[in-house]
């Protein structure tokens, strides 16, 4: 069982946490003051601490940068009754996972709390693992050499083929300077973890990485989301809200699918990126920005500005250098260590013992176009392996069309039939085939054309909607109807 230490002047608080994480399998000791709380953490070794800012004798910054200090892989949640945005960037800066204010909801310090221990685990366990073994006839230690399983700090499965050498090799070398980069890549080909892991090897490492996806945030958000606001500066604005940009000061800012932001906000993000100063969304005050800006996109920003959906001025400021993260399909060579990677992970979430592949599944995973990349893979593997029960994920495990992936291709790329859709003929229990509805002719028809439409834009969601003429919350529920 995971320990947590809870160090909170209020004797109530203290109580409540204990009472509601320990029934939720946690061992939970607390304190009422730092003194006392920095003792504890000591004698247990926690898995996470949570901690009032306000505490009697010391600030909760202090006992963060204290824990910091000794047990720096520790995550430390600062829960306070005083909603002051200062405090709120300070400790993100300093290395706090999370901050939380009062009232505190138990389901979200649930998610929170086991976010923030796996997070920490994750970055321990599956960070670049070398080995330096001694030959048994020689004083002199051997060539590191990389693990299987290596993975980055944000548990991107590296690979070992040529072609994720040399992806890498782009990151190590861009990594170290402050120039922005703009990194492509179908989606799902994991663009926000090489964003992660170039962060990770910068010398802003300690301090925020904040990302923000640009597609999924309205036209009306988005500059409340990057700029933040004052309170009453707009109807619904009810509190002061700080924005990614502060957020991620002396950090590094992630934009994904970039090309999705408005006209009016790429004008104001060029300011900000020229100036470096911003103001929030009703605010007078200028603040100073020092911020790295990496932003990713599936689709060429050049030719989108071509097209006059960019700005090309932006763009030219984004692009001081650019990654290309290959599709899974050109990554043939590392299918089976990222496979496996998200089977041992799997394995972990779901409690269960799965131990590998057969080979009619590895023959049908070589075979299959991944129009969905690693996201498509890891989704398959964690289906696979609720469903098996025996030692190995077999073909019975895996979706419809990638078992008959081939087949499908010599049709003339037919679509595949949805495993979600209901046939339009079904057999009726006295052997005759049932009249098809209205309803299910037409939710056939909707299938196909969608599918059809991803298909042609490689699973691009932003395109599909635009073809599809509805937008991208209507196509992702459409989806979700579907299970696509």
């Amino acid at each position: 069982m995971k320990k947590i230490v809870v160090v909170d002047d209020e004797a109530d608080i203290c109580f409540l946490l204990k009472r509601f994480l320990s029934k939720n399998d946690f061992i939970v000791e607390t304190a009422q003051n730092g003194k006392d709380g920095l003792a504890l953490i000591e004698s247990i070794s926690p898995d996470l601490v949570m901690t009032d800012f306000r505490l009697g004798d010391i600030t909760g910054t202090e006992l963060l940068m204290t824990i910091k200090a000794k047990r720096p892989n520790v995550p430390v949640l600062i829960i306070t009754g005083y909603s002051d945005i200062k405090v709120a960037v300070n400790v993100m800066k300093l290395g706090a996972y999370d901050y939380i204010t009062k009232p505190l909801f138990p389901d979200e310090i649930l998610v929170t709390v086991k976010k923030a221990i796996a997070d920490a685990e994750s970055s321990q366990n599956e960070e670049l693992e070398y080995s330096a073994p001694v030959a048994a006839d020689s004083t002199e230690p051997t060539k590191p050499t990389r693990k299987m399983h290596s993975r980055t700090k944000a548990g991107y499965v590296m690979g070992n083929s040529e072609v994720s050498d040399n992806l890498f090799r782009q990151v190590d070398l861009v990594a170290p300077t402050n120039f922005s980069v703009i990194i492509y890549g179908e989606s799902g080909s994991g663009k926000e973890a090489i964003a992660q892991e170039i962060h990770n090897r910068s010398r802003r490492k300690d301090m925020p990485f904040v990302a923000m996806d640009c597609g999924a945030i309205s036209k009306e958000l988005a500059g409340s989301e990057l700029f933040g606001h004052e309170k009453g500066s707009f109807t619904g604005a009810l509190q002061t809200k700080i924005g990614h940009f502060e957020l991620a000061n002396g950090g590094t800012l992630f934009l994904d699918e970039v090309s999705n932001l408005s006209y009016e906000i790429q004008v104001a993000l060029l300011r900000v990126v020229q100036e470096r100063k911003m103001r929030r969304i009703g605010g007078s005050k200028e603040i100073d920005l020092d911020v790295r800006i990496l932003v990713a996109s599936n689709e060429k920003l050049l030719d989108s500005a071509r097209n006059g959906k960019f700005r090309e001025d932006l763009y030219y400021r984004f692009n001081e250098f650019t990654i290309e993260v290959p599709a899974l399909r050109n990554r043939k060579d590392d299918m089976m260590l990222f496979a496996n990677a998200f089977l041992e992970s799997t394995n972990a979430e779901l409690n269960k013992n799965v131990s590998g592949f057969s080979e009619e599944v590895k023959n049908d995973f070589l075979n299959y176009s991944w129009p969905g990349n690693l996201r498509e893979l890891k989704n398959v593997i964690k289906r696979a392996t609720l469903l098996s029960d025996g030692d190995l994920i077999e073909e019975k495990a895996l979706p419809f069309e990638i078992v008959n992936y081939k087949k499908l291709k010599d049709l003339d790329d037919e679509p595949a039939p949805s495993v979600a859709a209901a046939s339009v003929f079904s057999e009726s229990a006295d052997g005759e085939d049932s009249k098809p509805s209205l309803k299910t002719v037409a939710n056939e028809a909707e299938y196909d054309m969608i599918m059809q439409v991803l298909r042609d834009v490689n699973f691009n969601k932003s395109k599909a909607a635009r073809l599809l003429n509805i937008d991208r919350k209507t196509l992702y529920n459409k989806m979700k109807q579907f299970d696509i």
